[in-house]
């Protein structure tokens, strides 16, 4: 009989998905969905941000605990980990910029610092941050822990120009998809690293869903739509899980630069 060649390893052991069109259009929406859901508990239920934050973080560790256990990717338990993700990193960025004091440029400051800082001691450890080279335990530990940073970066990120910068909900969302605008740009008419790109896309997803979020739910005369936090997280937790059950999704399969 003929000898099979084995499947490239990044084929057979990717842990996240391929990066198209769906994917990011579900990570816009857990974003979104990170906004509302993190504000219902803390504000809405007033179990304030650190319990809040207590909370989520017990669930988002629970949920990458069963991701790295899979034994390949599953749509249902990386995106559940995305929105795990999000929601603490909505509580957790509130609870430095608010209960801490330290303001949104204060806060956007530190966590900025934190992410490149978890990118360079990924790349340094593991050799690349290509999320299309996330096989192992301890590379999924990196990406979870960036993401984590790059999450809680994005609500601070969000509230910092909505609010500081005085640009409201629907202005800070212009400026964020006209930054992600260019990303897709550079991908389509540059040589820029994948990886860089992708990383640049990822991060200015999660203000965009912050401030999008904040729209949703925040007081018509704070320039929201005043929706009800609970409903306007049921519809797009309702929209994420019908997306993720009946779009197509596979494992990335190999990277594109380091």
């Amino acid at each position: 009989m003929p000898h099979k060649s084995k499947p490239a390893a990044s084929e057979a052991l990717s842990k996240v998905p391929e990066l198209t069109l769906v994917f990011w259009i579900i990570k816009i929406m857990a974003t979104t969905l990170g906004e509302t859901g993190g504000d219902a508990v803390s504000m809405s239920m007033d179990l304030g941000y650190l319990v809040s934050t207590a909370i989520f973080a017990f669930l988002f560790v629970g949920a990458v605990l069963v991701q790295i256990k899979a034994p390949k990717f599953h749509p249902v338990i990386y995106w559940a980990t995305i929105v795990a993700s999000t929601t603490v990193g909505t509580t957790l960025a509130d609870f430095a910029t608010r209960s801490l004091g330290i303001g949104y440029a204060g806060g956007s400051g530190l966590l900025l610092a934190l992410l490149v800082g978890s990118l360079l001691v990924w790349k340094q450890v593991m050799g690349s941050v290509a999320v299309a080279d996330v096989s192992s335990t301890r590379s999924e530990l990196f990406y979870w822990v960036t993401i984590m940073f790059s999450q809680t970066l994005g609500t601070a990120l969000g509230d910092w120009t909505a609010d500081t910068a005085g640009l409201g909900y629907l202005g800070a969302a212009a400026i964020f998809a006209g930054l992600l605008a260019l990303i897709v740009s550079a991908y389509f008419w540059t040589k820029v690293s994948r990886t860089t790109l992708f990383w640049g896309a990822f991060i200015v997803t999660r203000p965009l869903g912050a401030v999008l979020g904040d729209f949703l739910d925040k007081p018509v005369a704070n320039g929201g739509l005043a929706l009800s936090r609970y409903s306007a997280s049921a519809i797009l937790a309702v929209l994420i899980v019908a997306c993720v059950l009946l779009l197509p999704q596979r494992a990335a399969t190999q990277s594109h630069g380091s």
